[in-house]
């Protein structure tokens, strides 16, 4: 049904392209889309609890692409992206949790309802790469991020299995694929496939997060005629590449070395506190199954040295130095359960680190190996020797380009601690 009103909506406006069109969008154009899904399970523990799956969801999408006359270096670099401010609404209802008698669950008890996940609210912005743009058609993968309000959580009262969702708020990722055919010159229609995922970034319990995945289709909009954009783009990149007011990144560029110095302060919940009150409480007891939980801060420094080799691009190695403030606690909850490991608050690691450059906003991300951590029994067990972090980061060039950025520190991509970050290039 949602095919055919696309098709309806586009039908009064169908036309043959000329060869005046140009290859790139117009600057601004809009987007309705669907997207039916399912929630993955993602290991064996998840599928024991996760019955049914279905899910699907709405988005509408302001896109913004640059146009070859602003003279953007970046822009030409990335064959000029497309932005997009998005807001999504996905119908979970169709998703249901329940823990049927198991021993694995030590002293949980089953109930005799079935958990449902809450429908989420999802703001957030897209970053869209053309592989190949023609008149017709347009092939492009995105990545993107915002913020999520999920309509239900974990509780004791009418979610005790909703072990997906443990807070209202909730960090949102997705990447994706798509194709665009523009049957004319105003309209396109789109399809893709989407991997999203909502989560609270180990800031409270549950968090094993939400994971979605499947195709979806939309229209798009475009609102302006693309045709001023071929006309215009010639002379206006030629006038304004000389023009006194040019940006810096409209210069050259040239490969460069520089060392990166970080610190975050970040935070986080313990899997130790949510394992012993779902497993191994008595019923009855207050804390049995309990949602609410201590929150602990959790330190990071960097060092790294990386190679920018291209604009986009910069490449390289760093040493991570974490601090957790909740070693005597894990301590503790291993010395009740009869474990001697051993503990320390601090842990090092090495690690591979590239960073994405767009003007003064960046994207980082590192895979690291662990020479150092003492975390305790469950550490030991859940985690992996690696870990991998991700974040967003804005740079001031009138502060020599330090930057703010958030980031989620990781162990097989299950979040481990969210932190606020604050880091300091030196061009070497």
């Amino acid at each position: 049904m949602f095919v055919a009103l696309l098709l309806y909506a586009v039908s009064n406006k169908a036309m043959a392209y000329t060869g005046n069109d140009s290859v790139v969008p117009p600057r601004y154009s809009y987007e309705l889309k669907v997207a039916p899904g399912k929630v993955l399970a993602t290991d064996k523990y998840v599928k024991k609890w996760l019955k049914e799956k279905n899910t699907w969801s709405l988005a509408a999408e302001l896109h913004y692409t640059p146009q070859p006359e602003d003279n953007d270096e970046f822009a030409k670099d990335y064959n000029y992206p497309t932005f997009s401010l998005g807001l999504r609404y996905s119908f979970n209802h169709g998703t249901t949790m329940h823990r049927e008698a198991d021993p694995d669950w030590g002293k949980l008890v089953p109930v005799d309802y079935d958990s449902q996940l809450g429908n989420v609210v999802t703001l957030y912005g897209t970053f869209s790469r053309p592989l190949y743009r023609n008149r017709h058609w347009e092939f492009s993968y995105f990545l993107g991020t915002g913020v999520g309000y999920s309509h239900k959580k974990y509780n004791r009262t009418d979610q005790i299995d909703n072990e997906l969702i443990g807070s209202h708020l909730n960090i949102y990722f997705t990447a994706g694929a798509f194709a665009v055919y523009r049957i004319c010159r105003e309209w396109g229609i789109k399809g893709g496939i989407d991997f999203s995922h909502h989560s609270n970034g180990a800031l409270h319990r549950p968090n094993k997060g939400t994971n979605y995945f499947g195709p979806f289709i939309g229209v798009v909009y475009y609102g302006e005629d693309s045709s001023r954009n071929s006309s215009n783009a010639s002379n206006a990149s030629k006038s304004s590449s000389s023009h006194p007011s040019a940006l810096s990144h409209q210069a050259g560029f040239s490969p460069y070395w520089f060392a990166e110095l970080s610190a975050g302060i970040g935070a986080k919940t313990l899997l130790e506190d949510w394992q012993r009150t779902q497993f191994q409480t008595e019923p009855g007891d207050p804390d049995y199954r309990t949602e609410h939980f201590k929150m602990y801060a959790a330190y990071s420094l960097q060092a790294d040295v990386l190679y920018r080799y291209a604009r986009r691009w910069a490449s390289g190695l760093g040493v991570d130095l974490f601090y957790g403030s909740y070693s005597n606690h894990v301590k503790e909850l291993d010395a009740a359960d009869g474990y001697d490991d051993k503990h320390s608050p601090w842990s090092v690691g090495i690690a591979a680190k590239h960073e994405v450059f767009y003007r003064n906003l960046s994207v980082r991300m590192g895979i690291g190996y662990y020479l150092f951590r003492r975390m305790g029994h469950s550490a030991k067990e859940v985690e992996k020797p690696y870990y991998e972090r991700i974040g967003v980061h804005y740079a001031f060039p009138k502060l020599n380009g330090l930057s703010i950025g958030f980031n989620v520190n990781a162990h097989l991509t299950k979040a481990d601690f969210t932190e606020i970050q604050i880091s300091y290039p030196i061009k070497l």
